[in-house]
């Protein structure tokens, strides 16, 4: 006997628009952006810096785990810079971590229809600009396409 999956509730696609507003990378609570040892290094190369001098400056480990610091007064990311004009950017951009590539598209967002618009709360892109097809979708939620 053949077993089907459920088909996703997202299968006709999802829109998505970076607004470049910085919410999904600014506290106040704490976070975690989980990075590994190849993301690491990769990011160090990318600020002219040693793997060492990435780790005492950048990482904290969590567990078993790696994970980006947050800025002190405010728990944003380390690496969030105003960009002048009330939008934000990424310093670490071209080479950011995994979980910073798939947002929106976290299987924690597309859970239910409910767990997305709870997620759009937050994030004034979701729901908005070009619709992403289910295969769009489910090769960035595996970080295989960015």
């Amino acid at each position: 006997m053949k077993v089907f999956a459920k088909t996703p509730w997202y299968v006709a696609g999802l829109a998505f628009a970076c607004r470049q507003c910085g919410r999904c990378c600014k506290g106040p609570e704490e976070g975690y952006v989980w990075v590994t040892r190849e993301e690491i290094a990769k990011i160090a190369a990318h600020l002219g810096l040693t793997a060492a001098e990435m780790h005492s400056r950048y990482v904290r480990k969590v567990g078993q785990r790696y994970s980006l610091v947050e800025r002190s007064d405010n728990r944003d990311c380390i690496f969030l810079v105003p960009m002048g004009d009330g939008r934000v950017g990424c310093r670490i951009y071209s080479v950011r971590p995994t979980q910073c590539r798939t947002w929106p598209f976290w299987t924690s967002n597309l859970m239910t229809p409910e767990s997305w618009a709870e997620a759009g709360l937050r994030c004034p892109g979701i729901n908005a600009g070009r619709l992403f097809t289910y295969n769009e979708i489910e090769e960035r939620r595996r970080g295989t396409r960015e």
